[in-house]
Formats: structure tokens, sequence, C-alpha cells
């Protein structure tokens, strides 16, 4: 059962990042590889596990696409994955938030 949650994680991450790519702007298209969205992707979601920002209760939730983005150019800088220019990783954030639901396209 464990092998179909994570096949249907991978499936949703394609998803995801075919959305995100079709969205980003056009200079921002080509830049990243797939194993930069997943990275990015992962590093996003730990932001959001770790901040809680997800977890309220409230009908808004305030989210500061910056603040990710910053802590995403942090985190991968630090483990060792290169240097992002959290402008640019600002598109890819907003694409994903978009992409769930989380906020308007």
């Amino acid at each position: 059962m464990q092998n179909d949650e994570f096949a249907m994680e991978d499936l949703d991450d394609e998803k995801t990042i075919a959305y995100i790519r079709e969205h980003l702007p056009q200079e921002l298209k080509e830049k990243f590889s797939d194993n930069d969205f997943y990275y990015i992707l992962d590093t996003t979601y730990d932001y959001y596990d770790k901040s809680g920002i997800l977890d309220s209760n409230d009908e808004y939730i305030d989210i500061d696409i910056n603040k990710i983005a910053e802590y995403v150019a942090k985190e991968a800088k630090k483990d060792g994955i290169g240097e992002y220019d959290p402008e640019e990783l600002f598109f890819v954030i907003e694409g994903e938030l978009a992409y769930n639901g989380i906020i308007e396209d």
C-alpha cells in the first residue's frame, strides 16, 4: 500500500511541475530542471510543515511567497544544491500554490 502512496505523490508532483512550467514567465521556463523542481517543491512543503502556515482553520491564510522563496534559496545553498534567486523562486512557489488552489491563478 505504501508504494501506491509514493506513486500517487510522484504523479501529483509531475502534474504540479507541468502546471508550474506552463505558467512560468517565458525566460524561466527552461531555467529549472525537473530535479530543481522536485527540490523546490520538497523544500516548500518542508517550510509549510515547519511554519504551520497551512494548519490554520481560518478561511483566509496569509502566505508570504517572498518569505518562502527566501527560505528555499537559503536551504538550497545550505544543502549544497546551488544558488537560486528568490525572485525567480517566487514564480515557482506561486505556481505550486495556484495548482493546489491555495491562491487564485
